[in-house]
């Protein structure tokens, strides 16, 4: 991702923002794919989906994403990411399968530990 735009409701339910990539071998770089939250309860609970791929995904139409979080002992929270990847060619489950285990696992590890960076660096994560 190199930056998102229509993002001035991001965070609240129904809101959308705009993802752009960079050049890709599946994708000329710029406009990438439309998040949209499905769902939020502050401090508790989202449900993002990302769809209207610009490239072709390995048949992935959708991606929906679910972040819980529970207090834990003092000072600290559990987080359950969850993401379910959605596609509709059985013929192309195999290769789905494939790229769930292992570039997305891999990918969403990252994600988390880029998270638990900005905690440890106290940098401000809010939406209004």
């Amino acid at each position: 991702m190199t930056h998102c735009t229509d993002d001035e409701q991001w965070g609240q339910p129904g809101s959308t923002k705009k993802v752009f990539v960079e050049k890709s071998l599946t994708h000329q770089g710029g406009f990438g794919s439309v998040d949209r939250v499905v769902s939020r309860i502050e401090n508790t609970y989202w449900k993002i989906e990302v769809s209207d791929f610009q490239a072709w995904m390995l048949g992935f139409y959708k991606f929906v994403g679910e972040w819980r979080t529970t207090p834990a002992e003092q000072g600290r929270i559990l987080v359950d990411y969850t993401y379910t990847l959605y596609a509709r060619n059985p013929i192309l489950y195999p290769l789905n399968w494939l790229f769930a285990k292992l570039f997305w696992k891999r990918y969403m590890n990252q994600v988390l530990e880029n998270i638990r960076r900005m905690i440890d660096a106290h940098e401000p994560y809010c939406y209004p």
